[in-house]
């Protein structure tokens, strides 16, 4: 960080840079204190290569240009004022290498799924079967960044004879890595385990940590983040906003980020006294464009185009798409991200279902990172609905100026609240909300009735449908649900009532299937995805 983050004072006057550095983007917002609040005074994007500082420096012309009073009351009325300014600034790298290693599939699976989701890319080694030369050459590789070993507690019978061996591999691997981190999982961990003498004792580079089950990996996956990145990542500090979001909202905040090299799940669970009880993953797999790009990953986006699909060229445009993320970012090139981040959306729900264990979903969906910047809002809040199946009623939010990472950045929480407390008009650009029942059967046609601020309208509902309801930003509703058979929305019930937020998508009643299943003849599957995002997208057809 070029300040650090405490000098953001609630009570402070002026302004301060809040900037989120990824892979491919940097984002930068200028937050401006008006009349005792913080607010946002703007916000750009830009390719990762450009000077953050240029950018801080366009939008302070920009404000100057249309409000100087406002920009003399900030402090930001003379050309270079922004270089004095406090910075909240958090980076995401690009996730680093680890090689899980065990004795035996049983145990390397659940250790892989942890590190999966703890942001690293996995690499797995099982000692049983394998020739010694390859398993010590995959362990030598210098893009690996650390070695996750394990064993069960106590070691299972399957795994007995062969801890000599997964022993001897990891510690000539840190023998030749001198700067390589091991880390020792369950079995491996406990006293008995080291004192047996299957792993020696290296000070300052092995770090012991609980097994893969314990508490549903969290604690294990706390470990392996805290070795992935430093202090200022930003995948980190958007969990800790979403935490935050969720105190100030005072209900369940769920914040999904799709970025260029990995993408991450926060979900924030509020109650009256308990504060925020905060879930997170950060999963590399579920890039916008993974590293280890396949033909499932090509088939799981062209599944989501509405033109008829040439492959090879659909490969390449990906490929440059990874070179150049900048490029090809209007007309058929958009929709090309945005089914690439539908795809993308899918695999990070799949990857963290563990997240959501026991729990209703929360009231807030949150749509974060760069991959959103090229589409349209209410074509983003369709693709959240597409993406993430689950009966309910929720808001739907978009993250449009990158702001929720670096507001994580600072460190004192009461600050935060409050900072986050001022911006919360301005944080999340509303998409409208989502109601989303399962359950309905064909032929058995329901009723909705929004009650806001004009006449009621009342709406036919016919299961397999996408109905949409005229509630422009800012404006608040009652809709009312009647089926002819007990849905599915959230509780089983046939009469359902809940109060609704306007947005740029305005109401979205989708009774499609749950989980959506799309034709399988490739026409028919085009003609329903044109028709639903054409709604969505203006001037989509032309």
């Amino acid at each position: 960080m070029t300040e650090p983050a405490t000098e953001v004072r609630p009570t402070s006057e002026g302004a301060f840079l809040a900037i989120d550095h990824g892979t491919a983007t940097v984002a930068v917002a200028l937050v401006g204190r008006v009349a005792g609040a913080w607010r946002l005074l703007g916000a750009a994007q830009a390719p990762a290569g450009v000077d953050e500082s240029s950018v801080a420096e366009r939008l302070r012309g920009r404000l100057a240009d249309a409000d100087p009073e406002l920009a003399a009351a900030a402090g930001l009325a003379d050309p270079g004022s922004t270089a004095d300014l406090a910075r909240l600034r958090c980076t995401t790298e690009r996730p680093p290498e680890i090689a899980v290693v065990a004795a035996t599939r049983r145990v390397a699976g659940p250790l892989a799924d942890v590190a999966a989701t703890a942001g690293w890319r996995v690499r797995q080694v099982v000692i049983d079967g394998a020739e010694i030369l390859p398993v010590a050459t995959a362990l030598a590789d210098p893009r690996i960044g650390a070695i996750l070993a394990g064993a069960s507690d106590p070691p299972g019978a399957d795994e007995r004879s062969l801890l000599a061996e997964l022993g001897a591999v990891v510690t000539a691997a840190a023998q030749r890595r001198p700067d390589l981190v091991t880390v020792l999982s369950g079995g491996l961990a406990t006293p008995g385990g080291r004192g047996d003498g299957i792993l020696p004792d290296r000070a300052g580079s092995t770090v012991l940590a609980p097994s893969a089950t314990a508490g549903g990996g969290a604690p294990l996956r706390r470990v392996l983040d805290g070795l992935r990145a430093g202090e200022d990542d930003g995948r980190r500090a958007l969990a800790t906003a979403t935490a935050t979001l969720a105190e100030v909202l005072r209900r369940g905040v769920e914040v999904v980020e799709i970025g260029q090299s990995g993408a991450t799940r926060a979900l924030a669970t509020w109650s009256p006294g308990g504060g925020a009880d905060l879930r997170w993953a950060s999963v590399p797999a579920a890039a916008l464009l993974p590293a280890a790009f396949t033909d499932a990953h090509l088939d799981a986006i062209t599944a989501w185009l509405a033109s008829a699909p040439d492959r090879l060229r659909v490969r390449d445009r990906l490929r440059e798409l990874s070179i150049a993320p900048w490029s090809d970012a209007a007309g058929d090139g958009a929709l090309l991200r945005l089914a690439a981040a539908r795809a993308a959306l899918t695999r990070l729900a799949a990857a963290t279902r563990s997240l959501d264990a026991g729990r209703q979903p929360p009231e807030v969906l949150v749509a974060s990172g760069g991959a959103w910047a090229i589409a349209p809002g209410p074509a983003v809040g369709l693709a959240l609905a597409d993406a993430l199946r689950r009966p309910g009623v929720r808001a739907l939010g978009w993250d449009h100026a990158r702001l929720l990472a670096p507001l994580g950045m600072i460190e004192d929480p009461d600050e935060r609240r409050v900072v986050v407390a001022d911006l919360r008009d301005e944080l999340l650009l509303p998409l409208g909300s989502l109601v989303l029942p399962a359950g309905l059967r064909s032929g058995h046609p329901g009723r909705l009735t929004v009650r806001g601020e004009g006449e009621p309208v009342e709406v036919e509902l016919t299961p397999g449908g996408l109905e949409l309801v005229d509630l422009p930003p800012g404006e608040r509703a009652t809709v009312e649900l009647t089926f002819r058979d007990p849905v599915d929305l959230g509780v089983k019930s046939r009469h359902a009532a809940a109060e609704v937020a306007g947005g740029l998508g305005g109401l979205i009643v989708d009774l499609r299937d749950v989980p959506l299943r799309l034709p399988d003849q490739p026409d028919r599957r085009r003609d329903l995805l044109a028709a639903w995002q054409s709604a969505f997208w203006a001037g989509l057809d032309a």
